[in-house]
């Protein structure tokens, strides 16, 4: 029996500002110099060799006129290309042995280290003191940035794991109880079925995602039951889920693992037959976002990996980081993601739900009052060239009676609700947004694809590249629309109404893995695909983005036609997409084409 409540509002609206705090980034209160006996682990990350080869050899794998066209390399040919030499490792682990320093793990690109704080901080030259997060979480961090010699540093190796600040956060954010009746208002909170019929997805019977896996990476497990319960509402079956702890995970908790439940719930109805894999990290500490990412492409299991999070690039600057430029972690993140991509996995990640406005001065990480008007900046990993940024509009459908299920298109919108403060980060500044995440990276330069369309920018890359439904009005805005919409998650014997671009990206993943099944193979950097359908429908020779929606995103407006840095290419018509026109579509939820 489902005992699932539906549409428990009031219990979503109460624990909102929970669910947003759980996943805000923070700065750990320095609690003194570490004792030199303690035990310290660390991770030492050795950069990928011959650059450029790969950035030639990544454009060849997904240039169709090429000989090397989607021949995707595999874990080994990827090492043995651009990782490394074996001779070098031997030097870095000797080293690294001389200073009392214990390697436990030494995978092609990773090693995890230990030892006492007095020997890690002779070995790094800095010192090393006790932090304490505010849920009571401790770790140790580096006072300076940490300094290599000899082979570490003749390898351009980096250190992660020693830091006291966690930049990265969940998108999830849950919704007011504004819409508490489609099938229970024109503006949802929709079902994965609703959003489905309304998007153009095929049918059931036509594509399912059968042989293909989604990974999902994110921290917090997820309960079987409210996954079970979520899928039986829509009369289908759960698809097959397992996971995969990195460094030993997050607990399941029915505020934690939210965004969990979000990612596996919408990625798995887009694509009920595919396989799932949770990748579940401890926290989204870069430490353990490289760990993730270093175990998805060594397994090389994924066809598409699922990301709903994101940090301000802005927020590795020196100025965010007590003077020192922490953009080679960001580096390191995106060469993992330059590996997968190369061994033909699609990375796709929400572009942020702040609209352009990000960010926001340093000193409102110290508690400062009144400590500035939000910034412009974009999310990563949304922003590296390996991945496919998902922006989010409102979304309306038909609903004609309580009894009909049909979602039909009518419309979309995307302008930004006002914010009362800071919601996403708790702090003092001001001027935020809530809308689809979007603007200009100031680290990745204007990627290939990207000129096949004008984005506004000559030299770097812009986010998004694609949108589908995110909904809006959080708690703590000042103004909301109605046409203001959300979707449903189950989640501690509960649906919830919520909303971001959380959604957005793993119905895109899902729609990817559709893709994959279509043609048989993987498919890579997904952006090739998509902006070349963005020239051709440029062009007046096909439609597959809905363009001309509406919307603002506190610093830039959508166009009547083409790209923009509010929704991208437009909102996705899914057979279009998959060049399936001719397909039957996903019709009315709960039946044989739309389960």
């Amino acid at each position: 029996m489902n005992t699932i409540k539906t549409c428990r509002y009031v219990a979503a609206a109460a624990i909102a500002l929970t669910v947003t705090s759980a996943f805000a980034a923070e700065k750990a209160l320095d609690k003194g110099r570490a004792p030199s006996s303690e035990q310290v682990g660390f991770n030492i990350y050795l950069p990928l060799q011959n650059r450029d080869a790969l950035d030639n050899d990544i454009a060849a794998l997904h240039d169709s006129t090429s000989s090397r066209y989607q021949k995707w390399l595999t874990p080994d040919e990827f090492k043995a290309k651009y990782m490394p030499s074996t001779s070098l490792l031997k030097e870095v682990l000797a080293q690294l042995a001389a200073q009392g320093i214990d390697v436990t793990v030494a995978g092609p690109q990773m090693l995890h280290c230990s030892g006492k704080a007095s020997a890690v901080e002779a070995a790094l030259r800095t010192t090393l003191h006790d932090g304490a997060f505010h849920n009571g979480r401790k770790t140790v961090m580096a006072a300076q940035a940490p300094t290599l010699t000899g082979a570490l540093s003749q390898s351009g190796a980096i250190v992660s794991g020693l830091s006291g600040f966690v930049r990265a956060r969940s998108y999830v954010h849950t919704a007011p109880a504004a819409n508490p009746q489609n099938r229970y208002s024109t503006a949802g909170p929709y079902w994965f079925t609703d959003l489905k019929q309304a998007y153009g997805w095929p049918s059931y019977t036509a594509y399912t995602g059968k042989g293909v896996t989604i990974g999902i990476l994110m921290t917090g497990d997820y309960n079987p039951t409210d996954v079970n319960a979520y899928f039986t509402h829509e009369k289908i079956a759960t698809p097959k889920i397992s996971t995969v702890q990195i460094n030993g995970g997050a607990p399941y908790d029915p505020v934690g693992s939210t965004e969990t439940h979000l990612d596996l719930q919408q990625s798995g109805g887009m694509a009920p037959q595919a396989k799932l894999i949770l990748y579940n990290m401890p926290d989204l500490s870069d430490d353990s976002i490289m760990a993730g990412l270093s175990q998805i492409v060594n397994d090389n299991k994924a066809d598409v990996v699922s990301m709903s999070f994101g940090s301000p690039e802005i927020f590795y600057k020196a100025e965010y980081n007590d003077g020192t430029d922490f953009s080679y972690l960001l580096k390191e993140e995106n060469d993992l993601l330059a590996q997968g991509t190369a061994q033909g996995i699609t990375f796709i990640a929400s572009s942020g739900d702040a609209g352009a406005l990000t960010a926001f001065p340093p000193a409102c990480f110290d508690g400062v009052p009144d400590c500035g008007p939000a910034i412009a900046a974009v999310s990563f990993p949304a922003s590296s060239p390996h991945v496919v940024g998902v922006g989010g509009t409102n979304l309306v459908t038909t609903q004609t009676s309580s009894t009909d299920l049909n979602s039909v298109y009518v419309r979309e919108q995307a302008y930004a609700d006002p914010l009362e403060g800071d919601i996403f980060y708790g702090t003092s500044s001001t001027g935020q947004y809530w809308g689809s995440g979007g603007g200009d990276s100031v680290y990745f330069r204007k990627p290939l694809f990207q000129a096949l369309v004008n984005t506004g920018n000559a030299k770097y890359r812009t986010v998004p590249d694609v949108s589908l439904h995110m909904g809006g009005c959080p708690q703590g805005a000042i103004t909301c629309s109605a046409d203001d919409s959300s979707d449903i998650v189950t989640i501690g014997g509960f649906n919830y109404s919520v909303i971001g671009t959380s959604a957005s990206a793993p119905d895109f993943a899902g729609l990817t893995a559709l893709a994959v099944q279509r043609y048989g193979r993987r498919i890579g950097n997904e952006n090739y695909y998509i902006y070349a359908l963005a020239a051709l429908q440029n062009l007046g020779l096909t439609k597959v983005y809905r363009q001309g929606i509406p919307g603002f995103n506190g610093l830039y407006s959508t166009t009547n036609k083409g790209y923009n840095r509010v929704l991208g290419n437009g909102t996705v018509i899914g057979k279009q997409f998959l060049l399936a026109p001719l397909v039957p579509s996903a019709g009315t939820p709960q039946t044989p084409s739309n389960p």
